[in-house]
């Protein structure tokens, strides 16, 4: 790996330092400015002519500034005649702007994924996006990684006699089933309709969950809002507790004081792919940085990333209870 270059952004350096840690690598130093106009400045402080680059920035608030370094960065790796430049974002924030669902609205999700292509990036390392259609914003190759064996493994051990996975709507039902044949479990799902960004309505429960614990699979959890609304109608659906697991754990706004002491919600488990917040200390967060560190081994080796996944099965990834890390840090 002596012709990889790691750097980070500010969203994450923690993810960063673990994947570099996988890697047997250093994390490179970055020099961020901010100039009394407001411009951001970005200097990469490692050689990287002829070097195969990664940039690990996962899009989170405040998710504009982040972005700018992002592109900064790149352009920094381009200029410095980087041999490839792969963007690593763990989380793509702008993938729920996906389609055109009113009149002359913005699709934020296919114009950054084309700024990262003109910035300079040869590739897109990522996970779990929003919808499957975004994957097809890029014009640049994308290795899009999943959770779902990272999670399952969290179960895996436990007695999960009359569980059942819940989706919180129907659009992830098929993620929600591939994460049931995991655990050897049923699966059902929530029939939601948006009203606005922090506000769902669900009006019924596709499956039987009376006398059941739930297992509510979601991608991304923001303001807790959908969780929260997912919650009541499975509690009037006779399940007897839940626990709610995501990879993406945002936990904006109010979240944390709707789900940390929710009496009907027995553990919250989320991944490292964006920094844990501080005040919740029985968060249970699960590290992918292997997964992202074996992906960017195998990118730079040319060999399949897609092996990784197959049949969704986690004995196909790195063994995540032997890394020596804190992914709360």
């Amino acid at each position: 790996m002596n012709d990889v270059v790691v750097f980070s952004g500010s969203a994450h350096p923690a993810l960063a330092d673990r994947i570099c840690a996988y890697l047997g690598v250093a994390r490179s130093p970055v020099d961020i400015k901010r100039f009394s106009n407001d411009c951001l400045q970005a200097q990469l402080l490692a050689n990287c002519r002829q070097r195969d680059v990664y940039i690990v920035q996962p899009l989170v608030p405040p998710t504009q500034e982040h972005l700018m370094e992002l592109l900064l960065m790149i352009d920094a790796a381009r200029g410095a005649s980087a041999a490839q430049i792969t963007a690593v974002m763990p989380h793509y924030a702008y993938a729920r702007s996906d389609k055109k669902d009113a009149s002359r609205i913005s699709l934020g999700g296919r114009l950054v994924a084309d700024m990262i292509a003109t910035a300079g990036a040869h590739r897109v390392l990522t996970m779990a996006l929003h919808a499957p259609q975004v994957h097809g914003f890029f014009s640049t190759p994308v290795d899009h990684l999943t959770a779902i064996g990272v999670l399952a493994d969290h179960f895996r051990l436990r007695d999960l006699t009359d569980s059942i996975v819940v989706s919180p709507d129907l659009g992830n039902a098929k993620v929600a089933t591939l994460f049931a044949r995991l655990l050897g479990l049923p699966v059902a799902a929530g029939s939601k309709q948006r009203v606005s960004d922090d506000r769902v309505i669900i009006d019924s429960i596709v499956g039987d969950v009376s006398g059941r614990r739930a297992i509510i699979l979601d991608d991304e959890i923001a303001t807790g809002g959908s969780m929260v609304e997912l919650i009541e109608r499975l509690k009037e659906a006779g399940a007897t507790e839940a626990a709610v697991v995501c990879t993406h754990g945002l936990f904006a706004g109010p979240a944390v004081e709707r789900l940390r002491f929710h009496p009907f919600v027995t553990e919250v488990v989320t991944t490292d792919t964006v920094p844990a917040p501080p005040d919740w200390p029985e968060l249970r967060v699960r590290s992918v940085s292997a997964l992202f560190g074996e992906a960017i081994s195998r990118i730079h080796h040319g060999r399949s990333v897609s092996s990784l996944f197959e049949g969704v099965d986690p004995t196909h990834a790195p063994p995540q209870a032997k890394l020596p890390f804190d992914a709360r840090a």
